[in-house]
C-alpha cells in the first residue's frame, strides 16, 4: 500500500469500526488515536446480537460487500487460532411467522449463489441438534450453513492489542470528542477536558452518534437509528452452536455459554423517558426468555443476567455509510447498520482510502453525497430491506 497523504489520524470512537479502522491504519503505517467517549466496547458493539450474515433479499453492492465483510471474517479466524473462543462459523437457521412464507428469500438467497439449504421440519436435528423442531414453521427452514456469530468486544480488545503493537495511541474516558476545524479543513480533535490532539485526517465512527457530530459540522445524513435492547442470559446447561433467527426471538451463543436474545417485538416496548432514560418491560424480559425457550431442544430453563439497552445505529435508507465527508477536508465517517458483520472489511477500505487517497470501488454505492442535502425526509430512498430482521 503507497501512502500518499499524510498519516496522522484521530479515529472517534470504540466499537468494532473504529477499533478495526485503528489497527488497520496502524499496520499500513499511520500515526493513530483512537478516542473514545468511555471503555472500549461500550456502547452498541457491547450490545449486539452480532450474527454474521448476508441473509434476505437486499442490493446486489450490499451483498457483495457482506461477502467480502464474511471472507474478511474466516481469514481472521485462521490467522488468529484463538480466535474460535469468540468467532464461531456454526451455521445459522430461520424460519418465518404464521401466515408467512420463506420460499421467496430462499429462491433469492439461491439465485444469487449465497450459501443456504431448505431443511424440512423433520430433518432439523440433523443440521441444528440445539434447535427444538417442533418450534419451526410447518413449511420448514432455511439453514445457512455458512454464517455464524462473534463476540464483539473479544474482538476489538484483539483488534485494539494489534493498533497498540503497531504503535496506536489509545485514550479511553475521553468523554465528548468533537472535530476541530479550520478553514473547512479538520486540523484534530478536542477531547472532553479540552485536551487537543492534532490531525490532518479524522474519522467519525461514533456509532449512533454519527449523525449529531456530522449535523454540528453542518453535514446531514439521513438517520433511522432506533432503542433497542439486548438480554444475557445466565449460563445455560444446553450446548447451543446455531444462530436462530425466528419469528418471535433471536438467539446466539457466547463465549462463555451464556446466549444473548432480542426480537423486533420487544425493542418496541422500551420507554424512554422525557430525560432519555431508556426502560424495559419485565413482561418483555420474561418473554424473550420463554420464546428462547420454546425453540431450543429440550426447551430449557432460561434466566436473565443482564440487558443492553441503548440506541442501535441504522442510516435512513438502510445500507452503510461509508468514506471521505465531500464539504470538510480530511473528514472521513462510518455510520452502518450491521457493525458486526461489516466490522472488519469496512475498517479495512477505509484505512485503505486514507492511506492511499483512492476510495475503494466497493463502496462507491455508500459514499455520503448519495444523499441529497436537501431532500425532505419522504425523499430519501428507502433502499432494498430484508424480508427477515437484520442484525
Amino acid at each position: 500500500m503507497t501512502t500518499t497523504q499524510s498519516t496522522r489520524v484521530v479515529v472517534i470512537g470504540g466499537g468494532i469500526l473504529g477499533a478495526s479502522t485503528a489497527a488497520h491504519l496502524a499496520r499500513g503505517g499511520a500515526q493513530v488515536t483512537l478516542v473514545t467517549a468511555g471503555s472500549l466496547a461500550d456502547g452498541a458493539s457491547g450490545r449486539s446480537i452480532a450474527w454474521l450474515n448476508s441473509s434476505g433479499d437486499r442490493s446486489a453492492e450490499y451483498h457483495y460487500l457482506r461477502l467480502l465483510a464474511l471472507d474478511r471474517y474466516r481469514t481472521w479466524s485462521v490467522r488468529h487460532p484463538e480466535s474460535q473462543a469468540y468467532l464461531r462459523f456454526d451455521g445459522a437457521l430461520k424460519w418465518a411467522g404464521t401466515e408467512e412464507s420463506f420460499a421467496e428469500t430462499f429462491g433469492f438467497e439461491r439465485a444469487c449463489g449465497y450459501d443456504a439449504v431448505w431443511v424440512d421440519r423433520a430433518d432439523v436435528a440433523e443440521v441444528a441438534p440445539d434447535v427444538n423442531p417442533e418450534a419451526v414453521a410447518d413449511e420448514g427452514a432455511i439453514f445457512n450453513p455458512g454464517e455464524g456469530w462473534v463476540s464483539l468486544p473479544d474482538l476489538i480488545a484483539a483488534l485494539v492489542d494489534e493498533a497498540v503493537a503497531d504503535g496506536a495511541r489509545i485514550i479511553e474516558d475521553a468523554g465528548d470528542a468533537h472535530v476541530d476545524m479550520q478553514d473547512g479543513a479538520v486540523t484534530g480533535v478536542i477531547l472532553g477536558d479540552g485536551a487537543r490532539v492534532p490531525a490532518d485526517q479524522v474519522v467519525l465512527a461514533t456509532g449512533p452518534a454519527v449523525p449529531a457530530h456530522l449535523a454540528a459540522l453542518g453535514v446531514t445524513v439521513p438517520d433511522a437509528t432506533p432503542v433497542a435492547f439486548v438480554l444475557f442470559t445466565d449460563p445455560v446447561d444446553i450446548e447451543v452452536t446455531t444462530v436462530l433467527n425466528t419469528p418471535r426471538v433471536a438467539v446466539r451463543p457466547t463465549p462463555d455459554g451464556r446466549l444473548v436474545l432480542d426480537a423486533d417485538w420487544a425493542e418496541k416496548s422500551i420507554v424512554v423517558g422525557d430525560d432519555g432514560s431508556i426502560s424495559v418491560p419485565e413482561e418483555s424480559v420474561q418473554g424473550l426468555l420463554d420464546e428462547a425457550s420454546k425453540v431450543l431442544a429440550g426447551n430449557p430453563r432460561l434466566t436473565a443476567q443482564r440487558i443492553g439497552a441503548g440506541l442501535k445505529p441504522i442510516p435512513g435508507d438502510g445500507e452503510p455509510v461509508v468514506g471521505a465527508v465531500p464539504s470538510i477536508a480530511g473528514l472521513y465517517t462510518l455510520f452502518t447498520h450491521s457493525g458486526a458483520t461489516l466490522g472488519l472489511v469496512l475498517g479495512e477500505l477505509l484505512a485503505e482510502e486514507i492511506l492511499t487517497g483512492s476510495p475503494s470501488p466497493v463502496t462507491r454505492a455508500f459514499r455520503l453525497d448519495r444523499f441529497q442535502v436537501d431532500a425532505a425526509p419522504e425523499d430519501v430512498p428507502t433502499g432494498a430491506w430484508a424480508p427477515v430482521p437484520q442484525r
